[in-house]
């Protein structure tokens, strides 16, 4: 039996790095800036983005969805999500087009996963927000909106 909160955690964290070590957590554990790779971060346009990470030139489709609201208040927090019910996507990516790393956030898909994803993202400027999913065969498609950024929050 285990006595106190400190063993607990000293247990809890025995077993997750058993775990990461036989492989158990090793597909979890791995950051959206090792899947990426820093040419990613580097990309300035979409274009150079999907070219940076190996895939084919992007289109737009009804089957992926962005939800973004028109006007943030706060361009410290904007919420962005993105959704998608095509069968067979390995990553879904946010990007804001006027930031100066085009990628906000990227997110790998398997097979156990719901495609939809929603976070926070900084935005210095009124800017087109892309939702991007890529599926196994490497077809990137998009969906857009135009986000107005407020100085200040006074709809300015």
């Amino acid at each position: 039996m285990i006595a106190n909160r400190r063993q607990v955690l000293k247990q809890s964290a025995t077993v997750a790095s058993l775990m990461v070590a036989s492989g158990v957590l090793g597909p979890l554990a791995h950051a959206a800036g090792a899947a990426a790779g820093k040419g990613a971060f580097d990309a300035k346009t979409m274009a150079d983005l999907v070219r940076s990470l190996g895939y084919g030139a992007p289109t737009e489709s009804k089957d992926v969805g962005i939800t973004a609201p028109d006007i943030a208040e706060n361009g410290a927090v904007v919420p962005l999500g993105a959704t998608t019910t095509l069968a067979g996507v390995k990553q879904v990516l946010l990007l804001v087009e006027k930031n100066p790393s085009v990628l906000a956030a990227l997110f790998n898909v398997t097979p156990e996963v719901d495609a939809s994803f929603s976070t926070r993202v900084k935005m210095g400027q009124s800017s087109n927000v892309f939702a991007v999913a890529v599926t196994n065969d490497n077809k990137v498609l998009f969906a857009q909106k135009e986000v107005k950024v407020t100085l200040g929050g006074c709809g300015g």
